[in-house]
């Protein structure tokens, strides 16, 4: 994910505020629409087919509609969606945009806006792989647009629907938007444990001894995904905090613990975030001062491998020497003798390096 870089943002300069133009990867597929109507007695669950048909529900509706978008990158789908539910141009630039960071507004009290990032963790590039994620509440709908779908993201909460399990059929969209937060959040915490597993197996491999030139590149790619994780989750509990403070008719508060709980998830997000960051620092400085170790030992070994030879040297190249008067180079004996003082020289200096514990 570091190394995205959406040339699309470049038409949007000079256009107009509230312009739609998608920002992010291109996608070849068409968008596709479901709408989900509930209440606690019974459900319904059908494609839609026609935009015409995706009218905004009458407030005097005893159904909760979910209307579940997969697609941001048609303007004239996003338009027209727009157009039905009275939604602001600013707020579909954001749906569009999915480069924008998460936040939450209210419109005059008529609907809630929410943006939020669903992360994935690729093993085998092991960078971070993000969803952009737009959520609109009203009195009784619920309007979620995701920008691509390898898989349905929102599947546990639809299968809870279906199964009239647990609370969601007997609440309001603020629930229902509380529920598809929650299972964001939740993936937050299925990147940080494949993160935490990737660590653990370098901390390992730094141990034992038998990390190379490519487990530093693990471990930077692993912090830099740890810091964009980080800039991509923090402004959640921002977003979160907000819902809980501000009243809002919207928001009941039959559901305040449960936003309160999932501010509690984020944090503890964060915090482990900031944990693992501190891990691969720590590791990363471990790394780099076995590598100087390493060295170190080298050296030594080198340094001591020279000081032993430089006496055996130094009387080699006197003896090396050509001139007539020299006595030892007349001498019967004279050629073990000095191989018998260079073998003692080594031996003295092995006993003394030993001794001084240099090796």
């Amino acid at each position: 994910m570091g190394k995205r870089r959406y040339k699309h943002s470049e038409k949007k300069v000079g256009a107009s505020p509230g312009s739609l133009i998608y920002v992010g990867q291109e996608i070849d597929h068409k968008t596709n629409i479901r709408r989900i109507e509930y209440n606690e007695a019974n459900y319904t669950v059908e494609t839609v087919k026609r935009l015409a048909t995706c009218s905004k529900p009458v407030e005097t509706s005893p159904l909760i509609s979910w209307l579940d978008i997969d697609g941001i990158h048609e303007p004239a789908v996003v338009e027209r969606i727009g157009q039905q539910y009275h939604l602001h141009p600013l707020l579909l630039e954001d749906v569009m945009n999915s480069q924008q960071k998460p936040k939450v507004e209210e419109y005059d009290g008529a609907y809630l806006f929410a943006t939020m990032k669903m992360l994935h963790f690729n093993v085998k590039t092991q960078e971070l792989e993000s969803e952009h994620l737009s959520f609109v509440m009203g009195k009784n709908y619920l309007i979620s647009f995701q920008e691509e779908r390898k898989s349905d993201i929102f599947q546990p909460v639809l299968d809870r629907i279906q199964a009239s399990a647990g609370k969601t059929r007997r609440n309001g969209p603020d629930y229902l938007l509380y529920a598809l937060m929650d299972l964001v959040v939740d993936h937050y915490f299925v990147v940080l444990d494949n993160i935490g597993e990737k660590l653990e197996i370098l901390e390992n491999s730094i141990i034992e001894q038998v990390a190379g030139q490519q487990t530093l590149t693990r471990m930077y790619t692993l912090k830099r995904e740890l810091t964009l994780m980080r800039k991509l989750v923090w402004p959640v509990r921002e977003m979160i905090n907000r819902m809980v403070l501000e009243e809002s008719d919207l928001i009941k508060p039959a559901t305040m613990p449960f936003l309160r709980d999932l501010y509690d998830h984020v944090v503890q997000v964060l915090d482990s975030i900031d944990s693992y960051r501190e891990l691969a620092t720590s590791l990363l400085d471990v790394y780099l001062s076995t590598l100087s170790n390493r060295m170190n030992s080298v050296m030594k070994t080198l340094t001591i491998f020279s000081a032993i030879f430089m006496p055996l040297t130094f009387i080699v190249g006197v003896y090396g020497m050509n001139f007539d008067n020299m006595p030892e180079l007349h001498t019967r004996n004279g050629y073990f003798v000095v191989l018998g003082v260079m073998a003692v020289s080594t031996v003295l200096m092995v006993i003394y390096f030993r001794r001084r514990r240099w090796f």
